[in-house]
């Protein structure tokens, strides 16, 4: 998961006021991040509720991103406020023990000066992963995307490069969406096939959202040859979402990366999902320097 395999020692003692925790989980089951009605699971809900036991009080959890129902993460990031010390392996360890087996912790830290989740997070990485043959898979059912139709990643590579920069993104944003501005900086969209794979990987300073499932569904169009490459452009330029055409399933998409300044102490990701990896190069799975920093990161206290 990380760039470095973490000890989980008992002589770090976390705690005492913000904890950060990294963590992934399989999305296939779960009705997305966010708290649902009674009986819906969520991994909001869950995560919490295995923290409060090791905590011993009810905590509130902020992660860096949400995720719909079906999206996985292999590399997401939450801050929690706590009176309680505990070692770094009574966190990372007592709170897997409380959590199904969908969901796990991997690290936990103290979240130094004004460290926050989300506002601190200066750019977020997807990975969107089709498979692509004449038959639906079956052991991986849940974890890619399908589509029978030859795709050409090249072409789709290429079209997507119109999306580069800073744009405004209504195109691509859900019906739903909430957030008070469509605008982006995409930092890179790369679209490479890898045998019967392909997969499209986006970085940028935050997403709307289905953004990322809306891109997918549009460079499949152009993949495909139900579009021409030139047509990202026109969506993109048109900022209305109904030309933009199907929203792809979610069972491809995965957070994969959440990007920091170097104060916050949050470990590197091992850009994923681990079966993804070893396909690319150490240079593929390494971040863009971002060249935006989303305006609301909070800085250091002195």
């Amino acid at each position: 998961m990380f760039l470095e395999s973490q000890q989980l020692t008992t002589d770090t003692m976390i705690g005492q006021g913000r904890v950060a925790l990294a963590f992934e989980y399989d999305g296939r089951e779960f009705h997305g991040w966010q708290l649902q009605k009674s009986g819906v699971r969520s991994v909001e809900a869950e995560l919490a509720r295995a923290v409060a036991r090791v905590a011993n009080h009810p905590v509130d959890l902020v992660c860096a991103g949400r995720t719909d129902a079906g999206v996985h993460a292999s590399y997401q990031i939450v801050h929690f406020e706590t009176p309680a010390i505990r070692t770094l392996r009574s966190w990372v360890m007592g709170i897997n023990t409380s959590l199904p087996d969908d969901i796990a912790v991997h690290w936990a830290g103290n979240g130094p000066g004004d460290f926050h989740a989300r506002f601190s997070a200066f750019y977020r990485r997807y990975r969107y992963v089709i498979y692509n043959g004449p038959v639906r898979p079956g052991i991986q059912r849940g974890q890619v995307s399908w589509t029978y139709r030859p795709l050409d990643a090249v072409r789709m590579h290429e079209a997507a490069q119109a999306l580069i920069g800073e744009h405004d993104f209504s195109s691509f944003r859900a019906a739903g969406c909430q957030s008070r501005s469509p605008v982006r900086f995409m930092e890179r969209i790369t679209v490479s096939r890898k045998g019967d794979f392909v997969v499209i990987d986006v970085q940028a300073n935050a997403f709307l959202h289905h953004m990322v499932r809306n891109i997918a569904g549009v460079l499949m169009a152009v993949g495909c040859g139900q579009q021409s490459p030139e047509w990202v452009r026109e969506v993109l330029e048109k900022q209305d979402r109904t030309a933009a055409g199907v929203t792809a399933p979610p069972h491809g998409l995965y957070l994969v990366d959440v990007g920091y300044p170097g104060w916050c102490g949050i470990p590197e990701a091992a850009c994923g999902p681990g079966f993804l990896r070893p396909w690319f190069t150490d240079a593929e799975n390494a971040p863009v320097a971002p060249t935006h920093i989303h305006p609301r990161e909070p800085m250091p206290s002195s």
